[in-house]
């Protein structure tokens, strides 16, 4: 049984637009919380690729990944993630080759199969390309062959790309990509902060299937959970209502900028809204450190996940750093009288 203390602790940011701020403000508190995060000890700061949302700035992912690379020392810094069918493999691997040369040792390539996007702007990334389920397997091999060492005769080099070994991970909400990340050997992350229907049965075929590689001896598994922390149960329901208010724009398709919590929001929903939001969130830990640490321990038995990628949507982004504080204190990655 994986004791909570060995499981890392990790940050997703979708580098959220809040109501009032604007584009400028939301990339500052991206590095503000990157270089809080890395003071705490988290293992990786990751950022995603989203597309024609008013409300997430993240859209450059790889510009983004530079910016918070070159504002911290240490952390790992990448993509949670590239949405691969939107780009040729070859752009990545240049892209994600640069980074890696410019911050060596420092840079992930997580790698996801869906659009991130409506179909109006996939078709606007996309052109006229039209994606198949081959595609996706037959990309993934295409950029490990780019940013692994050049072959005798290799006609096509990704410079700079080419033997910096950017370590790939596939994401993935459904059961596609665990298939694909064991028969690889490659690390898995799956997007339970926001599809947490089949977390379990993902990481269980992941597992069971997996095939140790030159990359992985053994499976790792990463887990996306929503957190917000605070000092007391109340105040961390107060605060998850902007969340609350996220999700319920994403399920109705009224997706706006970050709001100001709200009191007992929830409580003036419907019903089959409530549930809507709760299944969205299903597996979300929110609450004050014993409530927090209680909901770290309940997934760490479920899972047995390697790592826990944190995704905090909080309005203020100095309680967001607060939040952070208490969730690593709670995993025991610093001491609780942080």
């Amino acid at each position: 049984m994986k004791a909570l203390k060995d499981i890392g602790l990790s940050m997703l940011d979708l580098v959220a637009v809040r109501e009032g701020g604007t584009v400028a403000d939301a990339l500052g508190i991206a590095l503000r919380t990157a270089q809080h995060a890395e003071a705490l000890g988290f293992t990786r700061y990751w950022l995603a690729e989203h597309h024609n949302m008013a409300g997430i700035a993240s859209s450059a992912t790889a510009v983004l990944v530079g910016h918070i690379a070159g504002g911290t020392q240490r952390i790992r810094v990448g993509s949670g993630g590239i949405m691969l069918p939107n780009h040729a493999p070859l752009v990545v691997a240049e892209a994600f080759g640069t980074l890696a040369e410019l911050y060596p040792g420092r840079i992930d390539l997580g790698l996801g199969r869906a659009p991130g996007t409506d179909p109006m702007t996939m078709r606007a990334l996309r052109r006229d390309r039209v994606e198949t389920e081959e595609d996706f397997p037959r990309d993934v091999a295409e950029l490990q062959r780019l940013l692994g060492p050049a072959q005798p005769g290799q006609r096509l080099i990704a410079m700079p790309g080419a033997g910096t070994n950017v370590p790939i991970w596939l994401l993935g909400s459904s059961l596609f990509s665990a298939r694909l990340a064991a028969e690889q050997g490659l690390p898995y992350a799956f997007a339970s902060h926001f599809a947490p229907r089949l977390l379990l049965q993902a990481i269980d075929i992941y597992r069971s299937q997996f095939r140790p590689s030159a990359t992985l001896a053994q499976p790792y598994v990463a887990i996306g959970v929503p957190m917000i922390a605070a000092p007391t149960d109340e105040e961390a329901e107060f605060l998850a209502s902007s969340t609350y208010q996220r999700v319920l724009g994403i399920i109705t398709g009224k997706r706006g900028r970050l709001a100001p919590p709200v009191e007992n929001f929830m409580a003036q929903l419907h019903p089959q809204e409530r549930a809507a939001i709760a299944d969205f969130l299903a597996m979300a830990v929110i609450g004050g450190p014993l409530t927090v640490r209680a909901g770290f321990e309940q997934l760490a038995q479920a899972t047995q996940a390697d790592e826990f990628i944190l995704v905090s949507d909080v309005f203020d982004a100095d309680l967001r750093l607060r939040s952070l504080d208490i969730a690593a204190a709670a995993s025991s990655l610093v001491p609780v009288a942080a």
